[in-house]
């Protein structure tokens, strides 16, 4: 008889937890637990606007050989993206027609970009090789995340703004 309460509490606590993360799915909550950004709960807005520069948005990756590989190497968890990539939580540092210089760091129409030095190794020391620059094509994105370890457009490029799911705000987070 215990056993069989402690079994329907423990069910009845799952189905909750399960319609709580559908609910909170469909209305654009997400949860981060990434260093890419504050830990925590945010949201994704429409945009009544164009994006721009230091905009923090949720955007789907291309599920390109190069995305698929970072998934490989743990880089990127899965999600409802295409290829089953999960959506970046990214700040947008450039936008199309502006300059993107790498060297040990990277710079945006000659401007230093804070927290942006580059490594040619990964935290497990596997090869990382980083965008060589160039100017943002229309219709494409340059995304940063202040993190040392953050994949981000250092190494994979700009990326397509059609897979721009909307601009984050946070609800409930902190920087540990």
């Amino acid at each position: 008889m215990k056993r069989r309460r402690i079994a329907n509490v423990l069910g009845m606590a799952a189905v909750s937890a399960t319609i709580l993360a559908m609910i909170g799915w469909v209305g654009g909550y997400r949860l981060n637990l990434t260093s890419s950004a504050a830990i925590g709960l945010w949201r994704i807005e429409a945009t009544e606007r164009s994006v721009a520069a230091g905009d923090t948005v949720f955007i789907c990756p291309p599920a390109t050989y190069m995305f698929m590989q970072a998934f490989g190497r743990g880089y990127l968890r899965s999600g409802l993206c295409p290829g089953g990539l999960a959506p970046l939580l990214k700040t947008i540092v450039a936008v199309a027609g502006q300059r993107v210089w790498i060297g040990d760091d990277v710079s945006i129409d000659g401007r230093p970009l804070a927290a942006s030095r580059i490594h040619h190794r990964d935290g497990q020391g596997r090869v990382i090789v980083p965008f060589s620059g160039g100017t943002v094509p229309p219709g494409y994105l340059f995304l940063h995340s202040s993190s040392e370890s953050s994949y981000d457009s250092r190494y994979f490029g700009p990326i397509p703004a059609t897979g721009l799911l909307g601009r984050a705000r946070p609800v409930f987070t902190f920087r540990p």
